[in-house]
């Protein structure tokens, strides 16, 4: 066997196959051992809604894209190297997705007569044999036939042994890009733990996979992809869920609140209540809730206890959760909200990603009812912006929306964990009672910022009256007053306006001071902007990068920035939202660039676009 041996700055891998196939745990294995090499890593996993799709169908492609590098990585890559296929719905729904020239390494098993039926290609058709991939490097294996060889005289049956199939491919991956196989097979034994056969027979098929590389006849390229030069410090590979619950924990660490979390299961939003259960340790409280209401309120009674109270959901949970949250905020209790976005209306694209629950959380509520966002802009910002989420919610006694989404949910990348000591103070004001004889407690009584304090019930001397009907100014009494109400109304939505003063100004990413053309991005747009834009500037593209994290309030400073370009545009995963916003508040002509299709944008469309505003 001839091997050949080459150098990549980076690569991009998409693995495909039916979701029983085991294609995420393959994608997600291999991104660990990649990060153990010390690549740059991003992710982007994309599976259908069903638990048990319809095998060898379309809509039952399950899909992992992975980028790594030696160089910085922000987005899982536009176009992919290599395409591993296990079946031939696989490669029909996925092989616009390999660039001219790419690598498919195909499963012939999975392109008999009954799969290539299933996946709709026309009698008597085989994509592996009539010639139409001549413009890729095709590599046909038989994983189903090989992967039976290697069990062969286990005891397992043919249903058991097919359920290795992904190691002999991850295994066969790890060889073409001189990987260790050590990360996965620690990994295995700790998985099978309890059943070391399990743990036994999957290794076999993953060193199978690897030993096939070795000493297969078919030429096959060998690639070395180096460490990538990250700040030096400590770092782990991180989903935004996870990275999410962390933060939720930090927070509460750091505030000296007990952090509970109640929550009803949705995708994609579960896997936090998930990585929280892990953590009983420093005392998180988590509730899985028979509904989304009960959810948000149990949430709420934990805040009025004095918590650190948290829940989350996704578009039509929050939808929900509204009335609930309409009393957060006339109660003025700290309550932070998850929204993990997914496609929408209704049920919409439950495993699918998109932006557009921006408007939902800006006025999603009944009356007069103003609630701060913050958004992350990728899987290890969600710590940060998570942490400062809770740091709002208490500091400024109002409920806050964080937004992720299902892209920056479930995508990795290397994450530099911070030191305890290195996170922001959170400020608590509890209540006390330091009242004179006589003197009644005021539980709306507030300070310059126009916040009240925490009174937590049982306080001696602090009783106070709470519920969804306006409060009295200072007495917090109910009260139909006319002119009270007004004040009320004015009073929360300047506290939230005051938020203004307490973050951070607007910073560009990238780009000149001021000049033709400024993009403006929130959320996870930010992987494919910031490349994008990197891209235009190094060609002598006259363009700016600014990403939002605080929506509401925007930073002091945004309007100012608008004005420093003759242009604006805005690429957002939805119809176009906080283009609204922008152009309601800074009366600027920004220019929208949408995509709605629950997938994110790639780099290329976003330059295609820049460029054609520069012109």
């Amino acid at each position: 066997m001839k091997t050949e041996n080459e150098i990549k700055q980076d690569v991009v891998i998409l693995f495909a196959g039916d979701s029983g196939d085991g294609i995420q745990l393959t994608g997600t294995q291999f991104t660990n051992t990649a990060a153990m090499y010390g690549n740059d890593i991003s992710t982007f996993p994309n599976f259908p809604a069903e638990i048990r799709a319809p095998q060898g169908t379309l809509p039952g492609v399950s899909g992992f894209q992975l980028h790594f590098g030696s160089v910085e990585i922000f987005t899982p890559g536009d176009i992919a190297d290599v395409l591993v296929v296990m079946n031939a719905a696989a490669l029909k729904a996925n092989i616009k997705q390999l660039k001219p020239g790419g690598t498919i390494i195909a499963n012939t098993d999975g392109f008999d007569p009954k799969n290539l039926k299933l996946a709709k290609y026309p009698e008597g058709v085989n994509p592996l044999k009539d010639g139409s991939l001549e413009q890729f490097r095709l590599i046909e294996v038989d994983v189903t036939k090989l992967t039976r060889n290697a069990l062969s005289g286990s005891g397992l049956g043919t249903k058991e042994t097919d359920r290795s199939k992904n190691m002999f491919v991850l295994g066969l991956v790890c060889w073409m890009y001189n990987r260790s196989l050590d990360p996965t097979i620690e990994f295995l034994k700790e998985q099978f733990r309890k059943r070391p056969e399990l743990s036994e027979t999957n290794e076999k098929v993953l060193r199978a996979g690897y030993a096939y590389g070795d000493t297969t006849e078919t030429p096959m390229t060998r690639y070395e992809v180096k460490a990538a030069q990250l700040e030096p410090g400590n770092y782990r590979g991180i989903m935004g869920n996870q990275a999410t619950a962390m933060g939720l924990i930090a927070a509460a660490k750091k505030s000296g609140l007990t952090l509970f979390y109640g929550t009803y299961p949705i995708t994609p939003a579960s896997d936090i209540l998930h990585e929280l259960s892990k953590h009983k340790n420093f005392g998180v409280k988590t509730f899985q809730a028979e509904d989304e209401i009960a959810a948000v309120t149990a949430s709420i009674g934990a805040s009025f206890g004095g918590n650190l109270g948290v829940t989350a959901s996704s578009g039509p949970g929050i939808a929900l959760k509204g009335e609930a949250i309409g009393l957060a905020v006339m109660l003025e209790l700290p309550l932070v909200i998850c929204n993990i976005q997914r496609g929408g209306p209704s049920t919409g694209l439950p495993t699918k990603t998109e932006q557009a629950d921006l408007l939902q959380v800006m006025y999603g509520r009944n009356g007069e009812c103003p609630v701060p966002v913050v958004a992350a802009k990728s899987p290890g910002d969600c710590f940060e912006t998570v942490f400062e989420a809770a740091r709002i919610a208490v500091e400024h006694m109002t409920p806050v929306f964080f937004l992720s989404d299902g892209y920056i949910a479930n995508g990795a990348e290397p994450w530099k964990y911070p030191v305890a000591a290195d996170l922001p103070a959170i400020n608590v004001r509890f209540a006390k009672n330091e009242l004179k004889e006589g003197e009644k407690f005021l539980p709306y009584k507030r300070d310059e910022r126009l916040v009240r304090a925490w009174a937590i019930p049982g306080t001696k001397g602090l009783e106070h009256r709470v519920g969804g009907i306006e409060k009295e100014a200072e007495t917090g009494n109910v009260s139909y007053d006319p002119d009270n109400h007004e004040l009320m109304v004015k009073t929360r939505a300047a506290k939230v306006a005051n938020i203004a003063d307490s973050i951070s100004l607007q910073a560009l990413d990238n780009g000149p001071q001021k000049g033709k053309l400024l993009v403006l991005g929130w959320g996870s747009t930010y992987g494919a902007i910031k490349t994008a834009v990197r891209e235009v500037i190094a060609e002598g593209g006259d363009v700016a990068h600014a990403h939002l994290r605080y929506i509401n309030p925007f930073p002091k400073n945004l309007g100012e920035l608008l004005n420093s370009y003759e242009k604006v545009l805005i690429p957002e995963m939805n119809n176009g939202q906080l283009i609204r916003l922008i152009r309601d508040q800074y009366l600027v002509d920004a220019k929208p660039f949408n995509k709605i299709k629950g997938i994110p944008f790639t780099s290329g469309e976003l330059k295609t676009k820049i460029y054609e505003l520069l012109k």
